[in-house]
């Protein structure tokens, strides 16, 4: 029975690392879409094509924010924690809002520069 144990053991905790890859995975940060069409001389094709890529990114961006917040959750109530353990969850909680912030305001200026080139197209004489 004692060999069985030392080696169940070790396929248990194998099996559990397999089983919850996301707990010790870090969030993955989107990549934008690398230029937007010029909306001078755009097609409607072309422009089709970019507003999926700026959709994709929205979608990323939603997933990386969501990750970045489940990141770190708050102790459960009535957890006691020493002043060491506050410090750490504090310092834990400024990363995240810094993370979750600068994710919004690239969010924001996606959305900004993409309503610009749209905005634009849309504005152009009608060939």
């Amino acid at each position: 029975m004692i060999r069985q144990s030392k080696f169940c053991a070790p396929l248990l905790a194998l099996a559990a690392l397999t089983a919850a890859p996301s707990a010790f995975a870090a969030c993955s940060y989107p990549h934008a879409p690398s230029q937007s069409p010029d909306p001078a001389t755009a097609t409607m094709d072309d422009m089709v094509a970019a507003n999926k890529e700026v959709k994709q990114f929205m979608a990323d961006m939603d997933a990386y924010i969501k990750c970045v917040d489940d990141e770190n959750p708050p102790p459960k109530a009535g957890t006691t924690l020493t002043d060491a353990q506050k410090k750490e969850l504090a310092e834990r909680e400024k990363m995240r809002m810094q993370k979750h912030n600068a994710a919004v305001a690239d969010e924001e200026a996606m959305r900004d520069k993409w309503h610009d080139v749209l905005t634009a197209f849309k504005a152009r004489p009608a060939k």
